[in-house]
């Protein structure tokens, strides 16, 4: 039996990086490779919030950093296409090109345009790729079962109410359904039997509860698969000689932020510098530019914290982690990966 089913982890996660030159026409960013039906861009450069469009919801943004409900942004963000997207400068709306900044962009493949998913209490429109384990998934109403459409049990799911101010809920496996944490915060894990309904996800369904307001909303699920994605959680040791974190595969791509401490979260791929040690991360939940301090390398195999900071590698502390993978540990080939 082959390793992994995924012999090419940038048909269905990469992350592309441009720089914007001013243009006030339309110009289109190619090189993702597949059309990205999520796209969360960043200014590596500058203090710009983080941009998130998706194949449901179009020309529509939002940011991870802030509670503002969506804005359309045509025609700065006019399409996706099969390999990137088409935007313009318009630095008074959407700054997507403004000259001379950089910008990093997180992609995933879905499934492409959504279709209508009966499978939970409530209906919703669901853009899944089972094959990659990720999907978009758009409904209304809380306190219900939603249908994600991708077959298998999600271990990480990020919620967004679209119509109003309102926090990004995230359901982690490693904290249970019992708890939830907040995207465009950096506090800690918090308990509530509302938001999730205590209830965990199934392969068909995940709930939501009445915790929530009643809205149109959106989530981004995500259900792990050998070689190509990892959801877990490690503990940090307090040492420059950090935890090294096992996931099965080369990672492109690292989510993770401290559970029980109030801490940023954190993202580092494998293209912002593209060596170790990977000094350059991103936060979700701040609009700041990149910074450029040395936080973990990325190995073969996993990954290894090479810090003592209190955000990433805290002695006793807990944090919650998703990854995707540059290669698996070995290829349907059977060849390993290597080091960076």
């Amino acid at each position: 039996m082959a390793y992994t089913t995924i012999a090419k982890p940038n048909q269905y996660f990469n992350t592309l990086l441009y720089t914007g030159d001013g243009s006030a026409s339309d110009r289109t960013i190619t090189g993702v490779g597949f059309q990205p039906d999520w796209l969360w861009n960043k200014s590596r450069s500058n203090a710009y919030n983080h941009y998130i469009f998706d194949v449901l919801r179009g020309t529509n943004m939002l940011s991870s950093n802030a509670t503002l409900a969506q804005e359309d942004k045509s025609p700065q963000f006019s399409a996706f296409t099969s390999d990137g997207f088409t935007i313009r400068n318009d630095a008074g709306s959407l700054a997507i090109n403004a000259s001379g900044v950089t910008f990093a962009n997180w992609c995933w493949k879905a499934n492409g345009a959504g279709v209508s998913n009966t499978d939970g209490s409530t209906t919703s429109t669901v853009s899944a790729n089972q094959t990659s384990g990720f999907s978009v998934v758009k409904w209304v109403g809380v306190d219900t079962t939603v249908g994600h459409g991708l077959n298998a049990v999600p271990e990480m799911i990020i919620v967004k109410n679209i119509d109003d101010a309102s926090h990004w809920f995230v359901y982690h496996k490693s904290i249970g359904n019992g708890k939830f944490l907040t995207l465009n915060e950096t506090g800690v894990e918090q308990t509530s039997s509302t938001i999730w309904n205590a209830t965990s996800p199934t392969s068909s369904v995940f709930t939501v509860g009445s915790g929530l307001n009643n809205a149109n909303y959106i989530a981004y699920v995500f259900a792990p698969k050998k070689g190509f994605s990892k959801m877990g959680l490690y503990e940090g040791n307090g040492s420059d000689n950090g935890t090294f974190v096992y996931t099965g595969f080369k990672p492109a791509f690292v989510l993770y932020k401290a559970k029980g401490a109030v801490q940023s979260w954190n993202i580092q791929d494998n293209k912002r510098l593209g060596y170790n040690p990977n000094n350059a991360f991103l936060f979700p939940n701040l609009a700041q530019a990149e910074s450029d301090i040395t936080r973990i390398d990325l190995l073969s195999n996993g990954f290894k914290l090479k810090t003592s900071d209190a955000g990433q590698n805290g002695s006793g502390q807990g944090y919650i982690y998703m990854a995707f993978a540059e290669n698996p540990i070995v290829t349907t080939d059977g060849l390993p990966a290597t080091a960076r």
